[in-house]
């Protein structure tokens, strides 16, 4: 197993800020929009996490 690293934690940091971020500018009052929207980006980062990242 791999130890704690700073970077993956900064990256779930910054994915975290995305996602709120884009809640609140576009999808405040809209749950499907907004849960169709965080899944989406979840399987964005974690793609390219593991792409480059890895």
């Amino acid at each position: 197993m791999k130890p704690f690293n700073l970077s993956t934690a900064l990256y779930v940091l910054l994915m975290v800020v995305v996602i709120v971020m884009v809640d609140v500018a576009f999808f405040r009052n809209h749950f499907w929009e907004r849960l169709l929207a965080n899944v989406s980006l979840v399987l964005v980062f974690l793609a390219f996490y593991l792409r480059f990242l890895r």
